[in-house]
């Protein structure tokens, strides 16, 4: 049996908005554990916590009660000046919108994680050359983001969340702005990092196509974990399961946008 190690463990997790009288709990005592290697997905109907969840433990957000830990640290509890060297060293992300700089070339934008870390040069420019040939983006380094398309951008982000070598990657919606073609090319590079690189990858998504993707999805309802599905490897076969645990929490794809 294999001795999997934990990378993120979620302790009864609660997320309030809102002030006595008119509390709204977002997350109600959440709990779950993400092994290093995974490729998890989260999904759920509008408003059902997913995002809140991915915000808390990606330390965007935090919990209002609850632990979260992450490599073994509890970031629950880390000190406000420590969150962006930690998110540096430890965190990758991937958003829908790209977040590239427009008056920066493909190789800045990916390279400003390592500038800002003060990095050498020659490292830099080694690891942008390594991780753009892996994304098939090598002949964009150049270019700036308005010149690319979405497929494009979206690769060169995932670029950008590889370079300081996360132990996880937090992805939300990575594939909401593009179309079926450019949304296969993304998911491909997510599945080629996931195996190559061994990068946890926990992805937000209401598409159950990109779902398909993941090694294990886990499925929220009214701020609780509802359900769960692990994949056998066959993609086709976790999509027809997918579509049916939508339909028995009541929903459809399409009306978990």
């Amino acid at each position: 049996m294999l001795n999997l190690k934990k990378i993120i463990e979620a302790l009864n997790v609660t997320k309030e908005y809102g002030e006595t009288g008119g509390i709204f709990r977002a997350l109600k005592e959440v709990s779950l554990e993400i092994n290093e290697g995974e490729f998890v997905g989260i999904m759920g109907p509008s408003g059902s916590g997913k995002t809140t969840l991915l915000n808390i433990m990606s330390t965007i957000d935090k919990a209002t009660l609850g632990k979260v830990q992450i490599d073994g640290k509890e970031i629950t509890t880390i000190k406000e000046k420590e969150i962006a060297k930690f998110r540096r060293d430890v965190i990758g992300f991937v958003f829908q919108d790209f977040n590239l700089l427009d008056n920066m070339t493909i190789r800045d934008n990916i390279a400003l994680p390592l500038t800002l870390n003060n990095v050498n040069i020659d490292i830099i420019i080694k690891k942008i050359d390594e991780l753009s040939k892996v994304m098939g983006i090598s002949p964009q380094l150049d270019k700036y983001p308005y010149e690319l398309s979405g497929g494009q951008k979206q690769r060169a982000v995932i670029c950008r969340a590889l370079i300081n070598n996360p132990k996880v990657i937090f992805a939300d919606e990575p594939t909401g702005a593009l179309d079926s073609k450019l949304s296969s090319e993304v998911l491909d590079c997510f599945k080629r990092v996931n195996k190559e690189f061994e990068t946890t990858i926990i992805m937000v998504t209401h598409d159950a196509f990109a779902a398909s993707y993941c090694s294990r999805i886990m499925f929220l309802k009214d701020g609780k974990i509802n359900g769960r599905l692990d994949s056998n490897g066959n993609k086709k076969e976790l999509y027809k399961k997918i579509l049916n645990m939508l339909t028995v929490m009541g929903g459809t794809g399409d009306e978990l946008l």
